[in-house]
């Protein structure tokens, strides 16, 4: 088929949304893989899995069988899906759990309990046609009555629903409906195109549950997944065996079996002992298989980031010349190839990654100018700089970030003191008033990914928002926000998003200079092992190669 007569074809798929994602890609403003996740944004998931997205029902022939061997983090507290909030919790879930819609890494939105999906022409009331024949674990079959009282208990603020800030002016109390048993219409409090990621795994605390899930989730485990509970042992780990009755291709492993660990280090030693298939990944514990061919790393990029907000209320950073001074201290690149070994992109002080297909690549990428940044301070009334406290949290490779932070900022002439504490300590209660993530002047939180920049854009710098560690409230940028959640194609996506990539620069609330890789380290052994960079771990096509 030649290129004229593929876009005349694609043109009869759908109405005028779709037409102008056409015309981007035959302009080629849209490689075809975008185009495909963005078939998948709208519902037209049958196109998208005829050009070859998505896994089910597409696994490669692999020999069945053996035992999946994975390490994780001890949990923080009980796994329940509705309060989880820890990447081994996370990790856990997948083996039993399911959303409506896979983010998946590779191919974008991929149907698992929902077959379909389309909106409204306002993309305020979005509708989702349920798979049919799907079962519980306990023998119950999936109705559009589970499907809602899952997303009715993640926004009752009574529920203890980590998932409140998530779908806070988004999705409210008595916005799930039943239209019929096998269909869900969400009625949104406010429109917005990029719904079904809200429906996702981007979620992670939606996995949808019975309707008369009485939060003892620990107690058998009762999900949709392609594995299903063995044993469980708190503090310890658990086991779970293939699930015979899973509505899709049946798992390739026997079983899998979790151990949960207190120390990192005692991960690799076990991975290198033989002991384990898989384990999270660190830069510390990549050095540690670096070079061996026992092991690989494996990798996918990621909107994930470390955020430096400035508290826009509070002395120094009322003035946002000062804001913008301390950003272009930093070296950007230097920071992706020095602190991430070069498993990063450059981020411009937006939640607007580059892997987003709606980010505005003709603003400006802010680069290093210390001259710059000096002439801004002077200008702002601190020619010699000023004193600052950073506060942080004691995870991953922020503690390192910091220092680097504090380095570039003294070539300014601004002297940044650390206050590194340990991660409870850090988030509090997360609540205003009580917690040094969202009262501390200066501060580095780490966000995980999400398959859109609305979670971020909504809950981090949003006047109202939950996660507004700034303090930033802007008149101009929340009305954006609203702009940015009616467009309805790509193009318009795009436009109201170098709107709001423009705005942030100019106030600069807070500092996002990279987008993070999220990696797996695995034995050399397996295959197929699969993950999400928001930590969900999907073990159901791993092999193992013969010797």
């Amino acid at each position: 088929m030649t290129k004229r007569n593929e876009i005349d074809a694609l043109r009869n798929l759908s109405g005028d949304i779709w037409n102008v994602a056409v015309d981007e890609y035959a302009a080629g403003y849209l490689k075809r893989r975008d185009l495909l996740k963005y078939a998948a944004l709208i519902g037209l998931t049958g196109f998208a899995a005829s050009q070859g997205l998505g896994f089910s029902g597409t696994a490669r022939a692999a020999a069945a069988g053996g035992t999946v061997r994975v390490g994780l983090g001890q949990p923080t507290k009980a796994i329940d899906p509705v309060t989880v909030t820890d990447p081994a919790s996370i990790g856990v879930l997948s083996q039993v759990g399911e959303y409506l819609i896979l983010d998946d890494p590779k191919d974008g939105l991929q149907p698992k309990l929902a077959l379909s999906w389309e909106a409204d022409e306002t993309a305020k009331r979005w509708t989702f046609k349920l798979r049919p024949g799907v079962k519980f674990h306990d023998g119950r079959t999936v109705t559009a009555k589970d499907v809602v009282a899952s997303f009715e208990r993640l926004v009752d603020p009574n529920s203890g629903s980590s998932a409140l800030s998530a779908y806070k002016g988004i999705l409210s109390k008595g916005g799930a409906k039943i239209v019929d048993d096998a269909t869900v219409a969400f009625d949104l409090d406010q429109s917005n195109s990029n719904f079904p990621f809200y429906v996702s795994s981007d979620v992670y605390n939606a996995v949808i549950l019975p309707a008369d899930y009485a939060g003892d989730f620990e107690k058998n485990f009762n999900g949709t997944g392609p594995f299903k509970l063995e044993s469980f042992r708190p503090k310890q780990g658990a086991s779970f065996v293939r699930n015979p009755d899973y509505w899709g291709d049946k798992a390739l492993p026997d079983r899998v079996e979790i151990k949960f660990f207190d120390d990192e280090q005692a991960q690799v030693v076990a991975l290198q002992a033989g002991q384990l298939d898989v384990i999270p990944s660190t830069t510390r514990l990549e050095l540690a298989i670096e070079g061996n061919p026992n092991f690989k790393l494996l990798s996918v990029q990621a909107s994930s980031h470390d955020a430096v907000h400035l508290r826009t209320d509070q002395a120094p950073f009322t003035d946002k010349r000062v804001r913008r001074a301390l950003a272009l201290t930093l070296d950007r690149e230097a920071i992706v190839k020095g602190l991430l070994k070069g498993r990063a992109i450059a981020g411009n002080d937006t939640p607007f990654a580059p892997i987003f297909p709606s980010a505005d690549p003709s603003v400006p990428q802010r680069k290093q100018d210390i001259a710059e940044a000096k002439r801004l301070l002077a200008e702002a009334g601190v020619p010699n700089g000023f004193e600052v406290t950073l506060t942080t949290e004691r995870a991953y490779d922020i503690p390192d970030y910091a220092v680097i932070i504090q380095n570039f900022a003294k070539k300014a002439g601004i002297d940044i003191k650390l206050n590194v504490l340990p991660q409870d300590a850090y988030y509090g209660s997360a609540t205003f008033g009580s917690s040094p993530w969202l009262d501390s002047n200066l501060g580095i939180t780490d966000f995980g990914h999400r398959g859109t920049p609305d979670i971020f854009l909504n809950a981090t710098l949003k006047s109202d928002g939950a996660w507004n560690a700034a303090h930033f409230k802007n008149a101009d940028y929340d009305a954006l926000l609203v702009d940015y959640g009616k467009a309805r194609d790509l193009q318009a996506q795009r436009i109201a998003a170098g709107k709001i990539q423009t705005l942030l620069l100019d106030e600069t609330p807070e500092i996002i200079s990279y987008f993070s890789q999220y990696s797996r380290i695995a034995s050399a052994k397996v295959e197929g092992v699969r993950f999400t960079a928001i930590s969900h771990l999907l073990l159901d096509r791993v092999s193992f190669v013969q010797a």
